[in-house]
């Protein structure tokens, strides 16, 4: 019979290990089903969602209300933050003034805890400076009101 070392890895074992690692392999790719949001996760969820439809009004009397009065808004990661109501009117007034047509297409939203997350797709039409950008959103509610926003 013929015999094999402690130290070599004959056909039959490689082919088995082998096989183990790809059904594992294929097993992490499983997607795992997210949890079912809270009360207080869908809560932010919807404020969020609001505040994004608010924009198609074009008025910011109906857009800062979701906003906490102190909140900070950071349209990209370098430039300076705007401050409470009045820092992001006076950095997104000018959108909404040379816009026909406004509109925050959400394509994904993810929440954990305060922090919501989406994925989006806005449009400014407008015939002086049209902007169509898709990116992501990142929010942190805090007291029912929208107290950091990043895009």
């Amino acid at each position: 019979m013929p015999t094999r070392s402690d130290n070599k890895l004959d056909r039959r074992s490689f082919v088995g290990a082998a096989g183990v690692a790809g059904f594992a392999a294929f097993g992490a790719m499983v997607p795992i089903p997210a949890a079912e949001l809270t009360a207080a996760e869908k809560a932010n969820v919807d404020l969020v969602t609001a505040f994004c439809a608010a924009w198609s009004t074009g008025d910011m009397t109906r857009i800062t209300p979701f906003l906490a009065t102190d909140s900070v808004y950071r349209m990209t990661e370098t430039t300076p933050p705007a401050i409470g109501h009045d820092g992001v009117r006076e950095r997104l007034e000018s959108w909404l003034e040379t816009s026909q047509q406004i509109e925050f297409k959400i394509l994904e939203t993810f929440a954990k805890g305060p922090m919501v997350v989406n994925h989006r797709i806005d449009r400014f039409v407008s015939t002086t400076r049209p902007l169509t950008w898709e990116g992501v959103g990142v929010f942190f509610v805090k007291d029912g009101k929208i107290k950091e926003w990043s895009d």
